[in-house]
């Protein structure tokens, strides 16, 4: 049975949105607390080390492959590089996040005379880890995807 990636990956957005959504409702702070949990910066850092460094290691079209694996068919080999540039993805994007925590600890320390800005800081300064979990929760199903489809074809292979 093939499954459609793209179907996989919106539903998992729609869990992490429903989840979210529930999270924020529960707690006292209601759906204000959205803006609290948005940094461009952060976001920005990731996708700036992630993008260019699939580009930069020659993993890109392998790695937009990724999207597409289940609707078209692919080789033995291709399935295998699409898995490794899954792999580097998720490297990438654990490395960007910590870049980005260091960083923001870095100029958290140097401004530590004013306290009232210490706690607004650091909030900022995890959320580099959250969106790094986040792309994560979305790479996994990729990498999972294509390792099925490479372990299908290796059985196909042997009858």
């Amino acid at each position: 049975m093939k499954k459609n990636i793209r179907m996989v990956l919106l539903g998992e957005l729609l869990l992490f949105v429903a989840v979210f959504t529930f999270l924020l409702l529960g707690g006292s702070y209601g759906l204000s607390a959205v803006a609290w949990f948005i940094d461009l910066p952060s976001l920005i850092i990731i996708l700036l080390i992630l993008i260019p460094g699939l580009l930069i290691m020659g993993e890109w079209k392998d790695f937009v492959k990724s999207f597409s694996v289940g609707i078209k068919d692919y080789r033995l080999l291709e399935l295998k590089n699409i898995i490794e540039a899954v792999a580097a993805a998720q490297k990438l994007t654990v490395f960007a996040a910590l870049f980005a925590i260091i960083i923001s600890g870095v100029l958290i320390m140097g401004h530590l005379d004013d306290m009232s800005t210490l706690g607004p800081n650091l909030a900022v300064c995890f959320l580099s880890g959250l969106y790094a979990v986040i792309v994560e929760f979305f790479l996994l199903p990729l990498r999972l995807n294509a390792e099925r489809r490479m372990n299908e074809e290796m059985d196909m292979e042997d009858e």
